[in-house]
């Protein structure tokens, strides 16, 4: 029998890629529902040529379009709007729920896949950032498997797996750094969206390749690491690793360190996640060690604040992850509409985190509320 995998997010740069792992292994896997926000045109062609059993275009003003482009396709059903994703998402004949959709959005759906006792792909990094105590109960509570995707997270589950019982001493998370690595601090100002967007090393969607331009993304990963190892983030020590090789390794009891490496293709984290415990056959380069010298460097805290606020979050516990999310969101979204600068945007995540109220112990409502209001004021804060 095939595996049934629902895809949160299927014409993202995650959903295309888990595609092509899928069409690699089709006596394994098959798609049962594809899901996009506003891809509408994409997501109609996906479906043709993968035949799962339903869509959902998130965006419901995008719903008679895509009603229409399906057509002549009655055996595909085609659903809208949030409420229909976490509805799908519970559909008995679903074994995996591969979760890459960007941004809050993936809480909800992801929550109703745990309690539907799915397992869970996790590539939807917001999720764990912004509620990752209530997701790791929810995981326990109804046996939901979490595998990351993320290629660092991969990298360590990877690295503990036969490691039952044995004492993690520290967690190295590697960053390639971005494309602004080596560029001096006094030019950041002037940055565009345009230099930000030229990932040395990944190619991945505009608003994770944003984040790793301010290295936010990289300070959500540790936040992601805390929750999916129980490692405090004390314990979590970020590396620049310009050649995105060693995607992350752990360093144990005993002084050992294991770490995963392999050349820069996401398919392969995609796929294990999917084929845990087995490994299965990938078509593409390999890795060839005479070819990359491996470099790490300690992260410039100074250059790139939103990694320090992101520490801060943590420290802070309760709710301010989810208002680091928000606030990181916005501004995110408002350097690529070039509303808002390079430097603006730790600017604005920082007296954001200082105007929202803050809650040591927050439960789901909390955070929907908490992400609403850190959402106003930091648009407030970007348009004065």
């Amino acid at each position: 029998m095939r595996k049934q995998i629902c895809i949160l997010g299927s014409t993202g740069s995650i959903g295309t890629q888990a595609l092509q792992v899928i069409e690699e292994h089709p006596d394994l896997y098959e798609v049962y529902c594809l899901t996009a926000n506003n891809r509408v045109r994409e997501l109609a062609e996906q479906a043709r040529r993968h035949h799962p059993a339903a869509v959902v275009i998130a965006n419901e003003d995008h719903y008679e379009e895509l009603k229409a482009l399906l057509d002549d396709q009655p055996d595909i059903k085609v659903y809208a709007g949030a409420k229909a994703l976490d509805e799908i998402v519970e559909a008995d004949p679903i074994d995996m729920v591969l979760t890459a959709m960007v941004g809050f959005a993936g809480l909800s759906p992801t929550i109703h896949a745990i309690r539907a006792r799915k397992k869970i792909c996790l590539a939807n990094k917001e999720t764990l950032v912004v509620a990752g105590e209530l997701i790791c109960q929810l995981a326990l509570e109804h046996h939901a498997p979490i595998i990351p995707v993320d290629s660092e997270h991969s990298a360590i589950f990877q690295s503990l797996v036969g490691e039952d019982g044995n004492k993690i001493e520290k967690i190295l998370l590697t960053a390639s750094g971005g494309p602004f690595r080596l560029l001096p601090i006094e030019r950041l100002a002037s940055v565009t969206k345009a230099d930000a967007l030229r990932h040395p090393t990944w190619d991945m969607g505009a608003k994770i390749t944003i984040d790793s331009a301010s290295m936010m993304n990289k300070g959500f990963e540790v936040i992601e690491a805390k929750w999916l190892f129980g490692v405090p983030a004390s314990r979590i020590q970020v590396l620049v690793h310009p050649q995105s090789i060693v995607h992350s390794a752990v360093q144990f009891a005993d002084g050992s360190v294991k770490a995963q490496l392999g050349v820069p293709d996401m398919r392969l984290p995609i796929q294990y996640a999917l084929s845990f415990p087995q490994r299965l056959t990938l078509s593409g380069e390999r890795l060839d060690l005479f070819r990359h010298p491996l470099e790490f460097f300690e992260p410039d805290l100074a250059k790139f604040p939103c990694l320090a606020l992101a520490f801060e979050a943590i420290d802070r516990g309760g709710n301010m992850p989810c208002i680091l999310n928000a606030a990181n969101e916005i501004v995110n979204r408002g350097f690529l509409d070039d509303r808002c600068g390079f430097l603006q945007m730790g600017e604005i995540i920082s007296q954001t985190m200082q105007r929202v109220p803050f809650d040591a112990s927050p439960n789901y409502d909390t955070y929907v509320e908490t992400d609403k209001e850190a959402r106003r004021i930091a648009t407030e804060l970007m348009n004065n």
